[in-house]
């Protein structure tokens, strides 16, 4: 009796121990856990229980050390969770991973994959697509129920707990020997059976050894937790061999694995071969096309699948919606190898289909009637062809026009011109009745114009409401088609000039209104331009048009004489003899009252506007006077006009035109004030244009020296020095400087270069404010020694020629 009580304290122990390191963070008592004693996988599940509670080691500890765990083990805890965080990736991932499944569905099983790769050589063969799509691989759902009529077998592990008065849970595995070990209980052979007649046999083991398990004070739960693996082999597919794959995996699975049927394998009768025998013939077709998986059932260890070559293919082209390649069994129809095509598209002539058939020794074409598609057996290499509908119609007819629905209606025989219009809602008001058309097509398909007075067919006259034919297209006018597009021209004077559309009854009035009124330099004086209309040419007449003049009220839109206006009317509103609002420029520099001024006549010269600007300072440089234009764009415009007969490639009248309108802008007119003021006629005296500015720079005595020179500078004048003294002032021109094309511009604008004649070479005079440019010298490219080996050899070749010619 002692040894009794002794076995049944040390299994409460070990079961209770075994509990605590599963769930030790819900146990009351933690005094009794030896960290040391605890295996990699109960630290594992410690781990996954803080994660599924969301907690750290950090959160838990308060909570384990007031349930009697020491500091001591809760340290040598904290660093086997850490050191197994830091571990390895891989195996952490695929650890949490089972631990998770296992945590979620009760079961775990050994991840099997194979690569899958897009079969384009087998493509239109019908279910390939079945084979090569990762995403579609049928493997086994481990959250489902296990099946009751599950056999087991070495490498499943059974989970077996007993809750209750007394409690156990323990995870058992089946060993090679088919056979389970529970602690106290003892060896259960289970192998080969299923897992319904298993669990009897292992409760009523338990229940021979825990008596409250055989009173019912406790209870036994057996559950399937890690599933085995089984062997088979694929003999016919893309990738035949042998697979280990899971115990609860089925035929389809497996033929995923392999890739599905080779390039001549069958997809109608595949063999599931057990214990050396055909267990069952595949048909791949029912589930691709009815969804139906009855075929799909569970595989077993050693079991071969072998995929034999097809018997008989077909090829089904044209408007079906899955054209491809088909595979037939004897008994099937054409209407079977629809239904595998998913029946026509919406384009498919279905009255018949072509079909090309193969004999002993040529090709040979047949016609499959619509009546005939359930009893055509399809022969394998046919070639079934599904055409289009033909692009016409049976019943159709058109009307278009002035109607108030032109369309397409349908025919029916005695349809008459009065039926179709009232269909299209009867004629609009501007339908011109006195004649409509009907294009018609023939019997040979060409076609032929019938006329209809459309007045007379309405009034049931059947003479010309004739009867109407398939195809027809009646046309039905607009008294707006004949109308003549008229316009007319009003220009001057007015805010909108430009050409307008002409109504009846127009006016001037309206006219003038429509283009926004007369603007405020219109005069009273109106000419009209009048087309002329006669059926005899007068050679006495020399007139193209009428012309019409009058006078009008030039400060009011509405004219008392309200003139009507004709189609093609070209009106002119005149301007005013004068009429110019004023203009003005600027004058700017050294003049007593700066400013712009208004040209008060047609001839304002240079010196009537500086008079009124009060005169020039006593700063001023009277050399120093010049007048700014600016360049109009009718001047740019003539020079781009102006041919300079240049190649194709040439920029120089592009580059031209660029310097004006960005550059230059304005034009510079020098200025001889002391000149004007002995005589008013002096052609310095220029009459001024409205935006001239005329500039009197103040007076300056100091020489500036800039281009290609050591130094830029501005040196003091000197009276008597010369061209040569300010230039050396600056140091002399640089490297690249030009010197003898050197050039003075003078406080007017006006420029001088410098002059050479044989050695001798004239500097131009230097005043005071002026400014003295250096260019620079242009590229010159020299002459290689191959070149002036060449100038020698002629040369040469030319003296022996003289010396010879004079012996």
């Amino acid at each position: 009796m002692k040894k009794i009580r002794y076995v049944l304290t040390l299994i409460f122990i070990i079961v209770s121990f075994s509990i605590n390191a599963q769930n030790i963070f819900k146990s009351k008592d933690l005094s009794t856990i030896n960290v040391d004693n605890l295996s990699q996988d109960d630290i594992v599940k410690i781990d996954a229980q803080l994660k599924s509670n969301n907690m750290t080691v950090d959160q838990a500890e308060p909570m384990a050390i007031s349930k009697g765990m020491s500091q001591n083990d809760f340290n040598k805890l904290r660093t086997r969770l850490n050191n197994l965080s830091n571990g390895s990736i891989n195996n952490a991932n695929n650890t949490n991973q089972e631990v998770e499944n296992k945590n979620k569905f009760g079961r775990n099983q050994e991840k099997i994959s194979n690569n899958k790769v897009k079969d384009s050589l087998n493509s239109l063969i019908f279910g390939s697509e079945l084979f090569d799509n990762p995403t579609l691989n049928f493997e086994p759902d481990l959250k489902l129920a296990t099946p009751m009529n599950y056999i087991l077998g070495p490498g499943d592990e059974l989970q077996v707990s007993i809750y209750g008065v007394q409690e156990y849970n323990a995870s058992i595995a089946v060993n090679v020997e088919g056979k389970i070990t529970i602690q106290n209980v003892g060896q259960i052979a289970v192998s080969g059976m299923s897992i319904e007649a298993a669990t009897q046999k292992i409760k009523s083991a338990i229940a021979r050894v825990y008596s409250t398990v055989q009173s019912g004070q406790s209870q036994v739960s057996i559950s399937l937790g890690q599933i085995r693996t089984i062997k088979i082999t694929v003999v016919g597919g893309k990738q035949p061999g042998n697979y280990s794959i899971s115990s609860l995996a089925t035929v389809y699975n497996a033929l995923h694995l392999a890739g599905g049927p080779g390039k001549n394998g069958s997809y109608r009768n595949i063999e599931l071969i057990r214990n050396n025998k055909i267990y069952k013939n595949i048909d791949i077709y029912r589930f691709l096309v009815k969804g139906d998986q009855s075929d799909n059932i569970s595989l077993k260890e050693n079991d071969v699948i072998r995929i034999p070559a097809y018997s008989h293919r077909v090829i089904v082209e044209g408007e079906v919606k899955r054209p491809g390649i088909f595979e037939m069994k004897n008994n099937e129809t054409f209407s079977d190898l629809l239904n595998f095509a998913s029946g026509f598209n919406e384009f498919a002539y279905t009255a018949a289909v072509n079909v090309i058939q193969k004999t002993g020794k040529e090709f040979k074409v047949h016609d499959i009637n619509e009546n005939d598609f359930n009893t055509y057996m399809p022969q394998s290499g046919d070639v079934f062809r599904v055409t289009k509908i033909l692009n016409r119609f049976e019943n159709r007819i058109k009307i278009e026009g002035a109607v108030f629905r032109p369309d397409y209606y349908s025919f029916t025989e005695g349809m008459r011109i009065s039926d179709l219009i009232a269909r299209a809602e009867g004629l609009k008001e501007d339908a011109y009745t006195k004649r409509a058309r009907i294009i018609r097509l023939k019997p040979d398909l060409t076609t032929e114009i019938v006329n209809i007075d459309l007045s007379t067919a309405l009034t049931g006259n059947l003479d010309s409401d004739i009867e109407l034919k398939r195809e027809d297209i009646i046309t039905v006018y607009s008294v707006l088609d004949f109308k003549e597009d008229y316009k007319v021209t009003i220009d001057g004077e007015v805010k909108n000039p430009g050409v307008y559309d002409y109504f009846e009854n127009l006016t001037l009035n309206d006219l003038i209104v429509q283009v926004g009124g007369l603007t405020g330099s219109a005069s009273k004086r109106v000419e009209i331009a009048r087309m002329v209309k006669s059926d005899a040419i007068k050679d006495s007449d020399l007139n193209r048009i009428e012309l019409l003049q009058f006078e009008m009220t030039s400060d009011s839109n509405e004219q008392v004489n309200n003139f009507i206006i004709k189609p093609f009317d070209v009106i002119n509103i005149r301007r005013l003899a004068v009429y110019e609002k004023p203009q003005m420029v600027t004058v700017s520099g050294a003049v007593i009252y700066p400013g712009k001024y208004v040209l008060a006549n047609k001839k304002e010269t240079v010196y009537n506007i500086v008079t009124r600007a009060g005169g020039l300072t006593s700063v001023a440089n009277i050399e120093g006077m010049k007048i700014k234009r600016p360049i109009k764009q009718e001047q740019i415009d003539k020079i781009k006009s102006i041919d300079l007969n240049l190649s194709q490639n040439d920029t120089l009248s592009e580059k031209l035109t660029k310097k004006l309108e960005e550059d230059l802008k304005f034009s510079t007119i020098p200025v001889n004030w002391e000149k004007i003021v002995k005589d008013k006629n002096h052609f310095s005296n220029v009459t001024l244009f409205p935006g001239d500015e005329i500039i009197i720079s103040t007076y300056s005595e100091g020489v500036k020296v800039t281009g290609n020179v050591l130094l830029t500078s501005e040196i003091p004048y000197q009276r008597g020095k010369g061209f040569k003294y300010y230039i050396n002032a600056v140091g002399g021109v640089d490297s690249k400087g030009w010197k003898k094309k050197a050039y003075i511009i003078y406080p007017n604008g006006n420029a001088s270069v410098t002059k050479s004649f044989l050695f001798f070479r004239t500097y131009p005079k230097v005043t005071p404010d002026s400014q003295i440019v250096v260019p620079e010298k242009p590229e010159t490219k020299k002459m290689s020694t191959g070149e002036w080996v060449g100038i020698g050899s002629v040369l040469t070749s030319l003296a022996l020629l003289i010396v010879t010619a004079f012996k």
